[in-house]
C-alpha cells in the first residue's frame, strides 16, 4: 500500500479537525468582544444619562449659585451673608427671590425627579438636607410676600457637604465618561458597526 494514501486521509481529517477548532475559536472570540463591548455601550448610556439629566446640570447650577453668592458678598464688602443687617435686607430679598431661590428650584426638582440616577445605592443626606434647605426658604420667601420680614433666611441650614459632593460626582462622571470613549477597542467597535448600519 502506497504511504501517501495513508497520510492523505489523516492530513485531510487534521486539515478539517483545524478548521473547526479556529472557526469555533473565532466565533468565541466574536462573540466575548461583543458581549464585551454591548456591556460597555451599556455603561457609556449610563453614565450619560447621569451627566446629562442628573450631575451635569446640578454641577452648572451650583456654579452659577455660588458665583452669584461670592459677587452679592463682594458687593456688601462681606465674607459671608450673616447677619443679613436691615440695610442689606432688600437687596438680600432681591437676591433670593430672583437668583437663588430660581437656581434653587432648578435643583430640587432634578434630585425629586431624577433620584434614580444617583450614583450611590442609597440617597446621600447632603441631598436630602439640600431638599430640607429649599422648603425651608420657600416658608421664608412666602412670608416675605406677605410683607412679613421678621425671618431672613431657611431655619435649615445649608449643606456644606453639598457643594463638594456634586462636583466630585460629575469629575469623576466625565472621566468615566472618557475612558469609555477613548479605549481603542470601544473606537474599533463603534466604527465597525456604524460601517454595519450603513
Amino acid at each position: 500500500m502506497d504511504p501517501t494514501t495513508i497520510l492523505l486521509p489523516n492530513s485531510l481529517q487534521n486539515a478539517a479537525v483545524l478548521t473547526v477548532v479556529l472557526a469555533f475559536a473565532g466565533y468565541l472570540v466574536t462573540f466575548l468582544i461583543t458581549r464585551m463591548m454591548a456591556r460597555r455601550a451599556d455603561m457609556l448610556r449610563l453614565v450619560n444619562k447621569r451627566l446629562n439629566e442628573f450631575y451635569g446640570p446640578l454641577y452648572v447650577a451650583s456654579q452659577a449659585g455660588n458665583i452669584a453668592y461670592r459677587s452679592l458678598l463682594k458687593k456688601q464688602g462681606k465674607t459671608q451673608s450673616e447677619p443679613i443687617l436691615d440695610s442689606e435686607m432688600k437687596e438680600w430679598v432681591l437676591w433670593m427671590s430672583t437668583i437663588f431661590m430660581p437656581l434653587n428650584d432648578i435643583r430640587e426638582k432634578i434630585i425629586i425627579e431624577k433620584a434614580h440616577l444617583i450614583v450611590e445605592e442609597e440617597m446621600p443626606h447632603c441631598l436630602l438636607q439640600f431638599v430640607t434647605h429649599v422648603v425651608g426658604y420657600k416658608a421664608v420667601l412666602s412670608k416675605w410676600a406677605d410683607g412679613d420680614y421678621s425671618e431672613r433666611r431657611s431655619t435649615i441650614g445649608w449643606p456644606p457637604e453639598f457643594d463638594g459632593y456634586i462636583e466630585r460626582s460629575y469629575k469623576a462622571l466625565k472621566s468615566e465618561q472618557m475612558h469609555l470613549l477613548h479605549n481603542s477597542a470601544w473606537r474599533i467597535y463603534h466604527h465597525l458597526s456604524r460601517r454595519r448600519r450603513k
